[in-house]
């Protein structure tokens, strides 16, 4: 753990500051480009290589869409609509793990106290 008494004079003030920008990205002119040579195209896959690859997705394997890619407002809105309630019904989850461990908050109160130094023992 560091105290404030371990940063230098400008220590905190100094984290608070925006970061410089970045040098600015020299392009090369056009004709200075070069393309790729023909022969490095990847040659065309074989038979074999493609039977390899259906026999473990199957052969009518449908793409899957993108995040978001094909899915029309509807699903989007059902997708929302689901997730709401999954994060809805995780938080009262986690509220009745809770309330239902007591040892566990009891144990989290305890040591928050003496955190605080606060804590005192009748």
């Amino acid at each position: 753990m560091h105290s404030e008494s371990d940063q230098g004079p400008g220590g905190p003030t100094r984290a608070r500051e925006s970061a410089p920008d970045p040098p600015a990205q020299v392009t090369p002119p056009a004709e200075a480009t070069i393309s790729p040579p023909e022969a490095a195209e990847p040659p065309p896959e074989s038979p074999a290589a493609e039977a390899k690859v259906t026999e473990v997705t199957g052969r009518d394997a449908a793409p899957r869409p993108g995040p978001q890619g094909d899915l029309s407002p509807e699903e989007v809105r059902e997708h929302l609509r689901r997730r709401a309630i999954f994060l809805r019904e995780l938080a009262e989850a986690r509220e009745l793990r809770r309330r239902v461990t007591p040892h566990r908050s009891r144990r989290a109160r305890i040591h928050a106290a003496l955190r605080r130094r606060t804590f005192r023992i009748n």
